[in-house]
């Protein structure tokens, strides 16, 4: 691996994901626009086929989609949660539940950019409240840079789930 190249730090369910993304590009999606394409250029004049001009486009799209993810799975590393069991600090993979500044409390899990999803409560290890947990333990106090300011949070619970 180059110096050049950055790693990408994934869960090993993240890394399923954008594997089972690229397989179902690689296929099914891309040999079925590729049958179309081929059609559609059979139809005669290309400047003006529907057909054609779009499944180009999409095809297009579809390249520059397995290019961006065969990048990130060359360049990953699969952190396993199971690996780190007994880790008394936040590190990639952590379940984290803290207190705000307004008595809320919050469980989220720390995971790769790609894998980010606020609603499922997993969130990038390199956000504001990511980067601010890093390292921390339970009992301690961070401060989080928010739009509206800086918030400071309380680490209640660390724990290294499967899931």
């Amino acid at each position: 691996m180059a110096d050049d190249q950055t790693i990408h730090y994934m869960t090993p369910q993240g890394h399923k994901v954008l594997n089972d993304e690229q397989d179902h590009l690689i296929h099914k999606e891309r040999p079925k626009i590729c049958e179309i394409v081929s059609w559609a250029a059979g139809n005669g004049d290309r400047s003006e086929n529907g057909d054609y001009i779009y499944n180009k486009k999409r095809l297009r799209q579809i390249d520059g989609r397995l290019r961006f993810l065969k990048k990130k799975l060359e360049n990953c590393k699969i952190v396993d949660p199971k690996d780190q069991q007994g880790c008394e600090r936040v590190f990639f993979g952590a379940t984290v539940t803290y207190a705000r500044e307004n008595d809320s409390e919050v469980t989220i899990k720390l995971v790769g950019v790609d894998e980010a999803n606020f609603d499922e409560g997993k969130v990038n290890w390199q956000s504001p409240v990511g980067k601010a947990l890093l390292k921390a333990g339970v009992g301690d106090t961070v401060k989080v840079r928010t739009e509206e300011g800086v918030e400071h949070i309380e680490i209640l619970k660390i724990s290294y789930t499967l899931n």
